[in-house]
């Protein structure tokens, strides 16, 4: 059982610089061959300050922070039965590179549910990203799946 108590708990903030190449690199390995993620031309043609960042790139800054490992740790979830619920990004302000940014962590919900296969256990993750002006850019919203 995952400990309740731990609704409310932040995790220290964790930097990441937006750099060209990341976003060509994230571009290519998923598969999106957008000029907008490749060509700064291409992508000021369609109103982007600069390359433009595929919809789910802030995943890049989660996987570089670190903090899902410690996430995980805390709350002695189980890897072989956890699962990826779901995936939310609120974008406030443009995220561009050249910027750097800046997420804080906590855990916003833990809930279960019952189903056939017993109870499954639900946390709710949310970081909130500012950039390197303070102004907040960006709400990832993710939740991890423990499974009986």
């Amino acid at each position: 059982m995952v400990d309740k108590n731990m609704v409310g708990k932040e995790y220290p903030e964790s930097t990441f610089d937006v750099e060209k190449g990341k976003i060509r690199e994230f571009a290519n390995a998923i598969g999106d061959k957008s000029p907008v993620f490749y060509n700064e031309k291409a992508a000021k043609d369609e109103g982007f300050e600069g390359l433009a960042l595929p919809p789910t790139f802030p995943t890049v800054f989660a996987m570089f922070g670190g903090t899902m490992l410690k996430v995980i740790a805390d709350l002695k979830i189980n890897m072989a039965k956890m699962l990826h619920g779901g995936q939310e990004y609120e974008y406030i302000k443009p995220i561009k590179p050249g910027d750097t940014v800046t997420g804080k962590t906590k855990i916003a919900n833990i809930f279960e549910k019952s189903g056939k296969g017993g109870t499954m256990e639900f946390i709710v993750l949310e970081t909130t990203y500012t950039n390197q002006n303070g102004e907040k850019v960006l709400v990832d919203t993710s939740t991890l799946i423990q499974t009986s």
